[in-house]
């Protein structure tokens, strides 16, 4: 059985010889050849050779061709902040001052932008590799689409101007199809909606405002006889079952949501689930057998039918190779791997944190806990939700980011209690876990500190 036969059995909930594995390398892929995220997020020559030594050191049964939730935002007039470690971030949002909707004809095409680049290299690895592995064509989703365009102002609109953000949702859902299409047209197997700013709004926002266009694109994509994915970073955990009834073929989700709970909905549903390997602790921080022993207890765990092991999300950029060799091992040589890391215990880290002495400050303390907002949708607009409040009160406030890609912050992380990212401590105190406050609820809270 090849990847792509095993890959496709799993999304069409039929049970294959073994567990797939599917890599979301994205910008790492450009560590393995020596290049950096900008260069293959830019040269489709760069892009290609680092997609093949995914494919030649991971053995992947699916891969994505390109992450980068910014191709559609960039054509619609975003400016974008580039990165050597990451895929760009949104720093403009061409929406912030009007509710005007853009015109139809700033739409993406297959001329405009990134375009022409990406979809030659997604032609190019379907010829290469595309009889033996599913391909992934990974697109914005709607309402993070709808985020990069509007700005934090979204969140306030959805509270007072519903109807703005359901015109807006119906444009970058007309973006979604057009990108399925020519993503489709380049040979794609698997079209990905990835929207993480959906883990940060309620279940009942969702239903009233996101539930119609995720509906319309995975009903879409459906027709047009390829497989579907709805991946959600950040903890998705309440969205999980409004996540399903959107019937998409498969959920990807992070670890910030217990895999064995969210298997247990969609499970009910029919529908494959993929996941949840910690980027940081364990791809980034972990040795080659905390990986193994990571995955191994996984398979163990989890009924093998509609699963697929990944990544919680897009891999940090320097990720060591060895630790996601051993991940792509312990899938495909299970009871081996397994009678390897049986007795394997994990080396302790004795790294020494310092917390602020909290009931004692000279003025209020906004601690932002990200997973590093310039990598990370939902960890941008958390983050910039707080340089609001920095903008407006200045000296009157500290703010400050604690980044989970550094050993020290993690190591924060756990005396301080936090379990989910990104999320928000004012005073020592967890203010927002997961939801990105209005500027005016933020605002109550710090003057009620002042």
């Amino acid at each position: 059985m090849t990847g792509k036969e095993r890959v496709l059995m799993t999304l069409n909930h039929k049970m294959a010889d073994r567990v797939p594995w599917v890599p979301f390398a994205g910008v790492h892929a450009a560590s393995l050849i020596g290049k950096n995220a900008t260069e293959a997020l830019t040269d489709g020559d760069v892009l290609f050779d680092s997609l093949m030594e995914v494919k030649k050191l991971y053995a992947p049964d699916g891969m994505p061709v390109i992450f980068d939730l910014q191709i559609e935002a960039e054509i619609l007039g975003c400016e974008l902040l580039w990165a050597d470690k990451g895929p760009p971030s949104v720093a403009s949002h061409p929406l912030e001052d009007t509710t005007k909707l853009p015109c139809d004809c700033t739409q993406p095409a297959p001329d405009k932008g990134r375009l022409p680049m990406v979809t030659d290299v997604m032609k190019r690895m379907s010829a290469e590799v595309g009889e033996d592995t599913a391909l992934y064509g990974l697109i914005c989703g709607p309402f993070t689409l709808a985020s990069h365009l509007r700005g934090n102002n979204l969140f306030m609109d959805m509270i007072l101007n519903e109807e703005y953000v359901n015109s807006l949702m119906e444009f970058t859902t007309t973006t979604a199809l057009k990108m399925i299409d020519m993503y489709i047209d380049a040979g794609m197997d698997v079209i990905a909606v990835v929207d993480p700013l959906v883990s940060q709004i309620s279940p009942e926002h969702f239903e009233s405002m996101c539930h119609e266009s995720f509906k319309t694109i995975f009903d879409y994509i459906k027709a047009k006889g390829k497989a579907s994915s709805f991946f959600v970073c950040g903890n998705a955990t309440r969205q999980i079952e409004v996540m399903c009834k959107t019937d998409p073929d498969s959920i990807s989700i992070d670890e910030n949501v217990v895999m064995k709970d969210a298997k247990e909905i969609t499970d009910k549903y029919n529908i494959t689930i993929g996941g949840n390997i910690p980027l940081t602790t364990l791809m980034l921080h972990g040795t080659q057998q905390e990986n193994m022993k990571f995955v191994v207890n996984m398979i163990d765990e989890l009924s093998n039918d509609n699963l697929i092991i990944a990544p919680g999300c897009d891999m940090p950029f320097n990720v060591p190779a060895e630790n996601t060799i051993g991940v792509a091992q312990a899938v495909r040589e299970t009871d081996k791997v397994r009678t390897m890391v049986e007795n394997y215990e994990a080396p302790k880290e004795d790294i020494y944190v310092e917390l602020p002495d909290y009931d004692n400050l000279d003025k209020p303390l906004v601690e932002v806990f990200t997973l590093d907002s310039a990598t990370c949708a939902a960890c941008t607009y958390m983050m910039g939700a707080m340089n609001v409040a920095g903008d407006e009160y200045g000296k009157k406030i500290e703010l400050v980011e604690y980044k989970f890609t550094e050993k020290e912050n993690i190591a924060r992380c756990v005396k301080m209690g936090v379990t989910n990212l990104p999320c928000v401590y004012i005073n020592g105190k967890l203010q927002w876990s997961s939801i990105i406050p209005s500027k005016e609820e933020l605002f109550k809270v710090i003057d009620g500190l002042l």
